[in-house]
């Protein structure tokens, strides 16, 4: 703990308190406290609460204008990503913006895919993150167990071979199986879900670097990996970050690995505060009052705000289109093909190799070759057992 960890948390803890109520947890019955966890990133005070998911019955129906996972990681990570695809509009349609955190490349930088990928984020820039809470999945299973009236691990069940199954990757349930691959957790009676853990999200994100696919057609990643996760001290247990997130722990087939594309496994450093959220799990007023779990889910950057309700803007349906945040992939890919068309890579129109019908095609496309290629391999390597979270190939609009 020091005082650079303070103030990344801080400045994360006072963007969330200058939001408006509408954005914060609602107050809870007598003898019960709100709580929701909270993510934030420094660079661009891009942050994220949330603790909920997509049900995998949903996910085809999504249309690409629900997202998938709202956990408090996933949003600020997602947030992030929106503010570094304004940052490429704005350099590509303002001649004269100048943007600390991202650049226009050399044209002898550019990718060898017909000129994709444009821009990169500046050398000096260093990304930080302080999460309220240990990470949901391999990070916080010891704290799982504390949980429990009998800390006595529960009996490994027999398991067939992996299917696209959610009920074969594990949520909270048998806790004394460690360094694997889970889902986010959720109740037992809860609609199943593929949605993998933040551990496991966070853990091939040290290795694909904080980019989303979408903004990996516009920029580089050897800039945008982690720097720094911060947690609370209380919620930092060390030999459970070492084994979802370090060099030695799951990840070690992949330790000091280097890709094509500018991707290479930049480990985080994880260091701790004891500043708290004020929402937080351990934020209650008496030792007898319970913890509620809020479904509201704050999205800010400098560009953006929102209050979401399961996945979609508070107030809307999951089935109004209208409804869409604006960190959706069908929203978030409107802004890619804003910046294509800008930067004009082939001529003044849309460039072809942006002339996708299906996202599942953009996904595939040869812009992306190299993320696939790490992925695979992190996958097969390290992170095995993980399970695509399929379904939602939705039309993209070219207007």
């Amino acid at each position: 703990m020091g005082v650079f960890e303070d103030q990344i948390a801080d400045a994360v803890l006072a963007k969330f308190e200058a939001l408006p109520a509408k954005s914060k947890p609602s107050k809870c019955d007598e003898g019960s406290f709100p709580w929701v966890p909270l993510c934030g990133i420094v660079v661009s005070h891009a942050l994220g609460t949330g603790m909920k998911c997509l049900p995998t019955a949903k996910i085809s129906q999504a249309a690409g204008n629900v997202l998938h996972d709202w956990h408090a990681e996933v949003l600020a990570i997602r947030a992030f990503n929106h503010f570094l695809m304004q940052e490429c509009l704005l350099l590509s349609s303002s001649p004269k913006y100048s943007s600390p955190f991202v650049r226009r490349r050399e044209e002898n930088e550019t990718s060898h895919v017909g000129g994709l990928q444009p821009f990169t984020i500046h050398e000096n820039v260093r990304i930080h993150m302080y999460n309220s809470e240990a990470p949901c999945g391999d990070a916080s299973m010891e704290f799982v167990m504390d949980a429990q009236n009998d800390p006595t691990p529960w009996p490994v069940r027999a398991e067939s071979n992996l299917k696209n199954q959610p009920s074969k990757l594990k949520g909270r349930e048998s806790f004394s199986e460690l360094g694997i691959v889970r889902r986010k957790p959720s109740r037992a009676d809860s609609p199943p879900t593929l949605s993998k853990s933040c551990s496991d999200k966070l853990a091939l994100k040290q290795c694909t670097s904080l980019l989303s696919s979408l903004t990996s057609t516009l920029i580089v990643p050897t800039n945008a990996y982690l720097a720094t996760l911060i947690l609370p001290r209380l919620q930092c247990n060390r030999t459970a970050c070492e084994r979802s997130f370090g060099h030695r722990g799951r990840l070690k087939h992949v330790a000091n690995k280097s890709w094509s594309g500018g991707h290479s496994f930049q480990p985080f450093q994880i260091k701790t505060t004891d500043r708290e959220f004020s929402y937080s799990r351990r934020s209650k007023c008496f030792p007898t009052d319970i913890a509620r779990g809020s479904n509201i889910s704050a999205v800010y950057n400098p560009r953006l705000h929102e209050t979401l309700i399961n996945g979609v803007l508070q107030g809307r349906k999951q089935v109004d289109a209208s409804g869409a945040s604006a960190l959706c992939n069908a929203r978030m890919w409107k802004v890619v093909r804003q910046v294509a068309v800008a930067v004009a890579v082939a001529g003044s129109s849309l460039p072809e190799r942006f002339r996708f019908g299906k996202y599942q095609q953009l996904k595939e496309a040869d812009a992306l070759e190299h993320r696939r290629e790490v992925k695979k391999e992190v996958r097969l390597e390290a992170l095995r057992g993980w399970i695509r979270n399929e379904g939602d190939n939705f039309e993209l609009v070219h207007e």
